[in-house]
């Protein structure tokens, strides 16, 4: 095997995620095991504990990138928007809605799986990802209504709200785009709420 040959062929930590991910994606969390992730990689269960101590640690690397695709977006979305005020809000929330219908799957092991001790390998990425999105209502609502963006409560509810009108459809066969319209009655809607 030539040197650029046997290049290509090593396992790395990025050639275990993307495997992973796809049996997560398509099995669930309790029915992928470290030996059929290595199986499908074709190297020893051992060569994946070279990189993750467990499954569970895996599963965190894992979300922990889904996580970083999610802040991203929120990041593009609040850097590209010209107003901060309600235009920015409506951008950030739809854009949440979108991620959630557009990487369902994703979504569903981000924030729907509930295993025991799962929450302790998985809550940094999730309350980090959650703070940005804080952190992006505050200020845009600071253009809208000043004492709504000193409302922790508020924007949590925003959040469950977004969330929420993902999980409904999570597990249905409908698109973004099917339900786009609905979406951005949603958004409307809370907007609405918020003056």
């Amino acid at each position: 095997m030539s040197p650029r040959k046997a290049v290509e062929h090593e396992l790395s930590r990025q050639r275990i995620l993307d495997a992973a991910r796809e049996q997560f994606v398509e099995q669930g969390y309790r029915d992928v095991s470290m030996r059929g992730i290595a199986k499908q990689l074709g190297y020893s269960p051992g060569s994946l504990y070279y990189h993750f101590r467990e499954k569970a640690d895996l599963f965190s690397a894992m979300t922990a990138e889904e996580f970083h695709k999610l802040d991203n977006l929120l990041e593009e979305v609040v850097s590209t928007s010209p107003n901060p005020g309600r235009e920015r809000l409506e951008l950030i929330f739809l854009s949440f809605i979108r991620f959630g219908l557009e990487n369902k799957r994703s979504f569903e092991l981000m924030f729907l799986i509930q295993e025991p001790g799962l929450e302790s390998y998985t809550s940094q990425a999730k309350m980090a990802s959650y703070e940005n999105f804080t952190h992006a209502v505050m200020e845009s609502l600071q253009m809208i209504n000043v004492d709504r963006a000193k409302d922790v409560h508020l924007i949590w509810v925003l959040f469950l709200s977004l969330h929420g009108f993902v999980s409904f459809y999570v597990h249905s066969p409908q698109t973004y785009e099917d339900v786009a319209k609905l979406a951005d009655l949603h958004v409307q809607l809370l907007l609405r709420g918020l003056t």
